[in-house]
């Protein structure tokens, strides 16, 4: 599954106000819910469930990039919500600088190798820096659909 199949502009936020990766998961989650993703009932117990994966081992990979996910029995597909730091936040990377580039999945039970694919697509992203650099410098949440879109298309070439 690729970004764009999950992402749309109201569910990006450009220049989170979180200065933690705590703040930050919660920001991402009500970011969902005001888009009507996930029920405000279900909130504490997604919070909790990604912060409990967290807390077992960090989701900050390499180059600005972090994935804080959780298995949730409370969606019925994958739901991502993306967000941008120009700051960074410290995310326990395992290069040791801060995320830029948060991207928040929940994946349904069952849906390992959907959740497989979509990890391996912002691996991708992680891996060239023009796209990620993009990425970090966009202003706008359509500005970080263009640039999703247009890796899309380096991908199937």
């Amino acid at each position: 599954m690729r970004l764009t199949e999950i992402l749309r502009e109201d569910i990006i936020k450009v220049n989170l106000d979180a200065t933690n990766k705590w703040e930050a998961i919660r920001e991402l989650v009500d970011l969902l819910i005001s888009a009507h993703e996930l029920r405000l009932t279900d909130r504490n117990e997604i919070i909790e469930g990604v912060f409990a994966r967290e807390r077992s081992l960090s989701t900050g990979l390499e180059h600005g990039i972090a994935v804080p996910h959780a298995v949730e029995d409370c969606v019925e597909d994958v739901i991502a919500a993306l967000g941008t730091s120009q700051a960074g936040i410290p995310f326990e990377s395992h290069d040791g600088q801060p995320a830029k580039l948060i991207i928040l999945l929940l994946i349904p039970q069952g849906a390992f190798q959907r959740h497989v694919r979509t990890l391996a697509g912002i691996a991708r992203l992680g891996t060239n820096p023009e796209l990620r650099n993009q990425l970090f410098d966009a202003k706008t949440p359509a500005e970080v659909m263009d640039v999703l879109v247009r890796a899309d298309a380096l991908n199937t070439q």
